[in-house]
């Protein structure tokens, strides 16, 4: 049977990352509320390379992302950070939903991917 490895978060009592069975699960936020729509979507992005670079996988390997917004009015802002960072080779299937996250978060994303094994 293989192991649940689980990467050590910021937050008590969450991970950053969880590996199990060829799989990479991982959530991303901005670390910075005072960020527009635009600078939160590219630091939780940047979040999400270095954690699939951290089980040793990279974003060609994306299989899922389910993005959160506070605002659905600011999905087009969001989605010329996405369009820049994603690769077009290989996107992930993506789903985009109104939510209320924390306060000051403008996206929370979360990401399925395939480790490289």
């Amino acid at each position: 049977m293989r192991p649940i490895t689980r990467f050590p978060g910021s937050v008590a009592g969450r991970s950053s990352l969880v590996v199990f069975n060829g799989m990479v699960f991982t959530v991303a936020t901005a670390d910075t509320y005072e960020l527009d729509m635009r600078k939160q979507t590219a630091e939780a992005l940047a979040k999400i390379d270095q954690f699939l670079a951290e089980a040793g996988t990279d974003k060609s390997r994306l299989l899922s992302c389910t993005v959160y917004i506070t605002d659905m009015a600011l999905k087009p802002q969001m989605n010329e950070v996405w369009d820049s960072w994603v690769d077009m080779r290989n996107p992930p299937q993506r789903a985009c939903i109104g939510a209320t996250l924390e306060e000051g978060d403008l996206i929370e994303i979360v990401a399925v991917a395939a480790t490289k094994e």
